[in-house]
């Protein structure tokens, strides 16, 4: 559930410029981008099946066992092809596949814990996820919002407060102090809104994606780019589905 700049750092301008010495290759394109990016959401929905499937056969040593391996792998994985591109068509697949992994334990469990009070909760949250992704695509496609040096400047600023933020809340648990509203089934006003602010964010975070994958192809970024650009796309698409289901979470609790 790796991080990033471009909002996204794994997209960030100054990484598609270096790869302009690989001059021998063909370019990239967005067209190129989007399939690589299929077949990495395949990859995802692959692991995912996996640990679904562990879940519901009642192997849940296994299960939890792979969640870690796939959570684990996958943060060593994005951080690798983060500070070296190049091996994003390497490792992008086996990412994808980590990722699933991670996800589908995560899903199942509050799939479970919820399945009185919020039926098909793991269902709403990719269809809202995908819903998300569409509206973000069609104000970046029509420009109603731009991906301007302002908007990218608030955007970074934004998401390195989230980061500072988590790990203060990291240390407070790490202390025995956990913050009550940062659990998943806390549905203060407090720990909603910051879970909608989180979402906005991420949500967001998908215009930045989508100008640099758009000014790759218009820079003549190599090939090998596209599965850097399409590994970015899956990040950042993980990143709004875990916050929607956290979301979809807290509005559960508050029923019960």
């Amino acid at each position: 559930m790796a991080l990033f700049q471009s909002d996204n750092p794994t997209l960030s301008e100054k990484i598609f410029n270096k790869s302009m010495s690989f001059t021998n290759e063909e370019t990239m394109t967005v067209r190129g981008t989007m399939a690589k990016f299929g077949f990495l959401l395949v990859m995802v929905l692959g692991g995912a099946a996996y640990t679904w499937r562990l879940f519901n056969i009642g192997d849940m040593d296994t299960m939890m066992t792979f969640f870690w391996i796939g959570l684990i792998g996958g943060l060593v994985s994005a951080l690798v092809i983060s500070f070296k591109p190049t091996t994003a068509r390497f490792l992008a697949p086996l990412y994808g596949i980590l990722e699933g992994l991670a996800l589908g334990a995560l899903s199942v469990i509050v799939n479970a814990r919820f399945a009185k009070s919020n039926p098909g909760i793991v269902m709403q949250a990719v269809g809202l996820t995908f819903a998300v992704a569409l509206v973000m695509f069609a104000l970046y496609n029509f420009r109603i919002i731009r991906a301007t040096a302002k908007f990218k400047a608030v955007m970074i600023s934004a998401t390195i407060g989230i980061g500072l933020f988590y790990v203060v809340c990291f240390l407070f648990s790490l202390f025995g102090a956990p913050l009550s509203f940062m659990s998943w089934e806390d549905a203060s006003l407090l720990g909603i809104g910051i879970n909608v602010f989180v979402a906005a964010i991420a949500a967001l975070t998908l215009i930045m994606d989508f100008d640099m994958i758009e000014r790759g192809q218009e820079m003549g970024a190599p090939k090998h780019m596209e599965w850097y650009g399409a590994f970015g796309l899956l990040v950042t698409l993980v990143w709004l589905y875990i916050q929607i289901l956290k979301l979809l979470s807290r509005l559960s609790s508050s029923k019960n």
